[in-house]
């Protein structure tokens, strides 16, 4: 084999690696764990099948073609011209058709009205989501909790630009649009954690507008929801309750809300279980003790364009105590 084939294979090695990996990723669309998503799923794959039964027929045509060599005898015009009507024109029509109807099916299935057992109410922020669960009095942020095997009915809005409300292993796409409400519905079928993005170009983090659906057992979602009912309770230690003075001295109580305080700011996100999201900044960074502090600190150094302001003037001794407090709270 010569070092050119060699460099082909393994270039076409790295290819396949990186799609397999691709399709098992936390954003894979073919490794569905929900009611919408299975039939997206389902329709994504006849279109590869097809696509692939075309690409096989119409590289056998060229192996046939280069490998037989050209004719002596003038060509037939009758046979010709039969291939060209089934091979260009009837086979794509069929396989348009088919393609045309299943998608109109599958697109009428995903977006028939059904009053879901639980509604959570979405709003696209710049740039993270605000989670609420109305007639609970929960507000939450970048993290939306549901019961495995319940339909589940999001309310979607914005309050700025449109966004895309999109967990690829759980739903398809849909659009959050100020001014007008959307709803997706939608049934996982499997406990765990799915990622989700904003798939709309929004502005400068566009890209660090992500936040994750926690799939629950139905009786795991009812304690995560009767303990976010509760106020929470007074800082157990003396840095955490230090803390929560200076959240309330600075500027921070003005833009965010804690349950059970005077902060009642909605600027930002509901602070309320902070402690407990895996990550912050809706997915900028994880959701550690000193990440806490940097995003304290400077979330615009982390964040770009983010509307927290800087604290850089703050006592490290403040931002600590801040930072203990935040973490808390669950």
């Amino acid at each position: 084999m010569s070092a050119r084939h060699r460099r082909r294979l393994v270039a076409l090695a790295i290819a396949v690696g990186i799609a397999t990996a691709s399709c098992g990723g936390a954003h894979s669309i073919v490794n569905p764990k929900g009611s919408e998503a299975d039939r997206v799923a389902g329709v994504w794959w006849l279109m590869f099948g097809l696509a692939a039964a075309v690409y096989v027929v119409v590289a056998g045509c060229i192996l046939y073609a280069a490998t037989r060599g050209r004719r002596r005898r003038g060509p037939s015009r009758l046979h010709d011209n039969w291939f060209i009507w089934i091979g260009g024109v009837i086979v794509p029509f069929l396989i348009l058709v088919v393609l045309a109807v299943v998608t109109v099916d599958a697109t009428s299935a995903l977006r028939t009205s059904s009053p879901g057992e639980v509604r959570i109410d979405v709003v696209g922020k710049l740039w993270w989501w605000e989670v609420r669960y109305p007639g609970h009095g929960v507000v939450t942020a970048n993290e939306i909790h549901i019961p495995r095997g319940t339909p589940i009915n999001v309310h979607l809005t914005s309050d700025n630009v449109i966004h895309s409300f999109w967990v690829p292993q759980l739903a398809g796409k849909m659009d959050t649009i100020p001014g007008q409400p959307n709803n997706l519905e939608f049934t996982a079928d499997k406990v765990g954690r799915y990622a989700g993005r904003c798939a709309e170009f929004c502005g400068l983090q566009h890209a660090h507008m992500g936040f994750e659906v926690i799939v629950e057992t139905p009786a795991d979602y009812g304690r995560w929801l009767a303990r976010r009912e509760r106020v929470p309770l007074e800082p157990a230690s003396e840095e955490a309750a230090s803390g929560q003075l200076v959240f309330q001295r600075e500027a921070c109580a003005g833009c965010h809300t804690i349950g059970g305080t005077d902060a009642q700011g909605t600027v930002g996100p509901d602070l309320t279980d902070v402690g407990s999201r895996r990550l912050l900044g809706a997915g900028a960074i994880e959701n550690t003790p000193q990440n806490m502090r940097a995003w304290i600190r400077d979330a615009g150094a982390i964040k770009p364009g983010v509307q927290m302001p800087s604290f850089q003037s703050l006592p490290d001794r403040d931002v600590a105590a801040l930072a203990a407090y935040l973490e808390s709270l669950k």
